[in-house]
């Protein structure tokens, strides 16, 4: 490991950090302040979350056909991410606000698929695979500096002073990023007709199991700040909430995957839900600063983690289509994602309560838990054959 690697794994970081830490979640923290200020409700606040997820899903099916220039690519989706952000603070316009989070998720798409294969391309290229998990570290960052930032702007004037102070963050990052991958050269992809189908075996059940991940998980990724925040005694804790997600999620990538190298890796994905299940379920117990700080600590360990993890195992499964796996699999996440928090938001209107939703999160997640016990089966039966005939 080199001076170089690390800048270009640095460079990852950053990016990931503008495109879902920025660029998807500072909507989560400044979700209370717009509601409170703008007089949105729970529903339009979701269907203006639901923007970005429907242009994720967008973004991560269309970067899948992305086979030469992705560095250009990415770069010219980088800088329209950060538009979309400036963009955000300057209209109070549901109409435009849903479709800059459209552009936002679009974006988002082409830079987390084209970063993730890129990155993971020259790491395996430089014998460096194990370095992989730290760039989702960059989604905790990310989120981090969001939690940290939007209160503290808002503070200081408004909602629409913490969306311009995150854009001039986001400019910082992509120039430093910009800098280190100065010199770094894509390796260009087979097209799409060329490769070889990935949904097969073990990887259609660990596909579909994400898939649900992101539909659960994203509830409480869009909804966490408000649901605090809507709770007088712990309403100064609201924006810390998100805060203690950023600082669970930074170094739960590289601690999962190395977890996931040292132990069998589905005992450690499967781990990671459990977890993620009972972070859902402690508010609902106890809403409380002790519960609501272990259920933000957990939420935020994990979710990153799952997103390393299944990325990290599926290209485990076909490493030769980093593109193809990173794309398939963050596009049934988007899937997931879109559906969530619209399911969520009529829950919390037909009963009154954000619990109900945290517990429908947590029954989807551990749906998603049993289909990847039942691939683990099937596969286990399939091997067992397969030996037999041989």
């Amino acid at each position: 490991m080199n001076k170089r690697h690390i800048g270009i794994i640095v460079g990852a970081i950053l990016f990931l950090a503008i495109a879902m830490g920025i660029g998807r979640f500072s909507f989560t923290p400044m979700l209370p302040f717009l509601r409170q200020a703008e007089g949105l409700s729970v529903q339009t606040g979701s269907w203006i979350a639901t923007g970005n997820y429907i242009g994720y899903l967008i973004g991560a099916l269309w970067a899948g056909r992305v086979v030469k220039n992705q560095k250009v690519v990415l770069g010219f989706n980088v800088a329209l991410c950060i538009l979309s952000l400036l963009g955000m603070g300057m209209t109070t316009t549901f109409i435009i606000w849903f479709l800059l989070r459209i552009l936002s998720g679009i974006t988002g798409g082409f830079i987390f698929v084209l970063t993730s294969s890129m990155l993971m391309d020259y790491l395996a290229n430089h014998q460096l695979g194990k370095w992989s998990g730290y760039t989702f570290s960059g989604i905790g960052l990310g989120i981090l500096i969001s939690g940290l930032c939007v209160p503290y702007f808002v503070q200081l004037h408004d909602w629409h002073t913490a969306y311009f102070g995150l854009t001039i963050i986001s400019v910082i990052f992509m120039s430093i990023t910009l800098f280190f991958w100065r010199k770094l050269k894509a390796q260009p992809h087979r097209a799409a007709h060329e490769q070889q189908k990935v949904m097969k075996g073990f990887m259609i059940w660990l596909t579909l199991a994400y898939g649900l991940e992101g539909m659960g998980y994203i509830i409480t990724g869009t909804f966490l700040v408000d649901i605090v925040y809507e709770i007088p005694l712990l309403r100064p804790y609201a924006g810390f909430s998100w805060v203690i997600v950023g600082l669970g999620a930074i170094p739960s990538a590289p601690l999962w995957m190395w977890l996931m190298t040292t132990f069998k890796a589905i005992t450690i994905i499967r781990l990671a839900y459990i977890l993620q299940i009972i972070g859902l379920v402690l508010p609902v117990i106890s809403m409380n600063v002790f519960t609501v700080t272990l259920s933000a600590l957990l939420f935020g360990s994990t979710f990153v983690g799952l997103v390393a993890m299944s990325t990290g195992y599926g290209r485990q499964l076909y490493p030769k289509q980093s593109g193809s796996v990173v794309s398939v699999l963050t596009s049934f996440y988007a899937l997931g994602q879109i559906i969530g928090p619209i399911l969520a938001a009529r829950i919390v209107y037909y009963f009154a309560s954000y619990n109900a939703a945290l517990l429908f999160a947590a029954c989807i997640i551990f749906f998603a838990l049993l289909i990847l016990q039942f691939g683990i089966y099937r596969q286990r039966k399939f091997d067992k054959k397969t030996h037999e005939v041989i």
